[in-house]
This record gives structure tokens, sequence and C-alpha cells, in this order.
């Protein structure tokens, strides 16, 4: 089992929820999740707590990884994305902050940390923390 904890660092309601993801107690990428809008299903970031994920086949992504008991929610996945138009819920992760055209708040290189996010867990479950530093 790898060990997560996903730090929420900064959350701006029309760019989302800033974070970052540590596994097994070294830095490994930046997240975005929607801004707390009161565990609204598909426009808000989950609870803080400790949660399990599993490899999962999306039909949209191919390979993610699920979490599961997720508070009244369904279907919160880890997936590639770069801002929170992206995420409906879910949790995004890349490489680093910054910009998309006009001044969209987003994360970047999205597709090629979440390979290396893939391929690090290499089909172990996920125990996840998540908690937030703001």
């Amino acid at each position: 089992m790898i060990h997560a904890r996903l730090t929420r660092i900064l959350a701006l309601p029309d760019h989302g929820t800033f974070g970052a993801l540590v596994l097994d107690g070294q830095p490994f990428c930046v997240t975005l999740e929607p801004y707390h809008r009161f565990n609204e299903s598909g426009k808000s970031c989950i609870p803080e707590g400790q949660y399990i994920g599993v490899p999962y086949n999306s039909p949209r992504f191919g390979a993610v990884y699920l979490l599961a008991d997720t508070a009244g929610r369904e279907m919160i996945e880890f997936h590639p994305g770069n801002s929170d138009d992206d995420t409906r819920g879910c949790i995004l992760l890349a490489e680093c902050y910054g910009k998309l055209t006009g001044e969209k708040y987003a994360i970047l290189n999205s597709g090629k940390t979440f390979k290396n996010f893939i391929k690090q867990l290499d089909g172990c479950k996920l125990f996840l923390t998540i908690s937030s530093a703001y």
C-alpha cells in the first residue's frame, strides 16, 4: 500500500483548490480540485479525511485511481486535467502551477505527471490523507 498526503494550500472560488501531493514521504506533484462548495456532487472538493484509492478503468480517462467512501459522493478519481473546469469533483495531478489562456489559474504538464503517478503506484492500493494548510 502506498501512503499519500494531499495538503490543500490555496482555495480560490473562480479557480479551484490547489494543493501538493506527497507519496510515501516524498514530494510528488501539485494538485487541483474544485473550490469547496459544501461537498456538492460534481462541483466541490471532497471533505478532508482519509480515503482508500484503488486502480480503476475509467470510461473517459482509462487507467485512473478511484477513491472509496467519499462521504456521499461517487466516482471521485485521480485523473489528468489542467483547470477546475476539468475536475467535476475529482483530483487533478500535474507538475507545476501556472496559467492557461487569459487569467485562469491552472496546473500544467498533467498528462506526463499522471502517467508517472500510475507507474509509481503500479497497481497498489493508495491510503490517502487530505488536509488543509490555509
